[in-house]
């Protein structure tokens, strides 16, 4: 993954820092591209998957909408470059002035969470003299067989509408001037790798799809979504997805009326890979149950390990390859037990100065930095 002049510049900087590789990304955002155009589908960049500006960048540079979860993300869609018209704007809690933001912008639509949103969006429009195009985002209680704090389309989840409230919104919709519906969202969670389960939810969308039409409704786009998975066990063999298969999916089991658009929200699928955390070892605790790397990185630059239990693979990059392995708790600085990275990591034998990467890390990694213990907010560089 890196060679000799990257390891180099690597220990001449200092640590800790988000290291991205854009040419795998550029080759990553192509490679879905042409399996989306294929069938005619448009996939919008989830934003809060990684706000790097040179990431933002590549990804409008290929064409891609954007999919952003509040006022600013629009916003920075927005100075960035992405096209209005393919910006949604999707989340449980929208405020007014960030919807105010989002009309002003004319972005191409609203995902809507609740019938009570419905009634807050056609209210804001009307003072403004707009039309504001809405999809109704729809629980479809289809499990992702993912992590329980990564699953949303259960209906014990807070997002979305439950499909027993959909009468409800019929009857807000009808009394709404200001509001157009032009299509149903789904998202069912995060980091899904079995792709029957993208199958289970076209099902699900074919029906709910028929229930409209049914009602006087002719959806203008059915939008799936995200959640395609990546590998982090094998980063270099697994680099781009395989987007082809995810799309053959939808292709074969979604049903389309004749003009009708199908849309993706693609977050980590598209970033996680060109991302990588790249720390040094500050010190090394052998013990007699358990020994320790210390790292000058801990959850206040890679979150998803405290939060989720999440694996991320561990590389010394600088220790004698030769060298004996042990098994290490790779673990932060942070005042906290929870500071760790990884758990039993089998490495070779590690010592302070050695320069360590946390791959598969530019998906939910600097995004969620934070500066808790009054840390210096990690940054980037970026390949040359």
């Amino acid at each position: 993954m890196f060679d000799e002049n990257t390891l180099a510049r690597f220990e001449s900087l200092e640590t800790p820092f988000y290291y991205y590789d854009l040419a795998l990304l550029e080759k990553t955002l192509k490679t879905c591209k042409e399996a989306a155009d294929k069938y005619g589908f448009h996939v919008h960049y989830a934003f809060k998957a990684n706000f790097d500006e040179c990431v933002l960048k590549a990804i409008q540079a290929e064409g891609f909408g954007a999919d952003c979860v509040s006022g600013n993300e629009v916003k920075k869609a927005i100075e960035i470059g992405f096209d209005p018209g393919k910006v949604v704007f999707a989340g449980v809690g929208k405020s007014d002035k960030e919807i105010i933001t989002a009309l002003e912008n004319d972005i191409y639509c609203f995902n809507v969470e609740s019938v009570q949103e419905l009634g807050v969006i056609n209210e804001l429009a009307a003072k403004r003299g707009k039309t504001a195009r809405i999809a109704i985002r729809i629980n479809p209680n289809v499990d992702a067989q993912t992590h329980h704090y990564i699953t949303t389309g259960l209906e014990e989840n807070k997002f979305g509408v439950n499909q027993w409230e959909l009468k409800a919104c019929m009857e807000e919709l009808k009394k709404s001037a200001n509001l157009k519906l032009i299509g149903i969202h789904f998202h069912i969670g995060s980091q899904i790798t079995d792709l029957e389960v993208f199958r289970s939810l076209c099902v699900k969308t074919n029906e709910l799809s028929q229930w409209f039409g049914e009602h006087g409704f002719q959806l203008q786009i059915l939008n799936v979504g995200g959640g395609f998975g990546v590998d982090y066990h094998h980063p270099d063999e697994a680099a781009i997805n395989d987007f082809a298969s995810y799309f053959e999916v939808f292709d074969k089991f979604l049903e389309r009326k004749p003009g009708q658009e199908v849309h993706f929200e693609l977050g980590r699928a598209l970033v996680a890979q060109c991302g990588n955390l790249i720390s040094r070892i500050l010190y090394v605790k052998n013990g007699i149950k358990k020994n320790f790397i210390i790292l000058d990185a801990g959850m206040t630059e890679l979150m998803r390990p405290a939060l989720y239990q999440a694996f991320h693979k561990i590389e010394n990059l600088t220790a004698d390859k030769k060298a004996n392995s042990v098994k290490y708790d790779v673990v932060g600085p942070i005042c906290e037990s929870t500071d760790w990275l990884g758990k039993e990591v089998e490495l070779p034998v590690s010592k302070r100065g050695d320069i360590v990467a946390l791959r598969t890390a530019g998906a939910y990694g600097q995004v969620m930095a934070s500066g808790y213990n009054l840390r210096d907010i990690v940054r980037s560089v970026y390949s040359e």
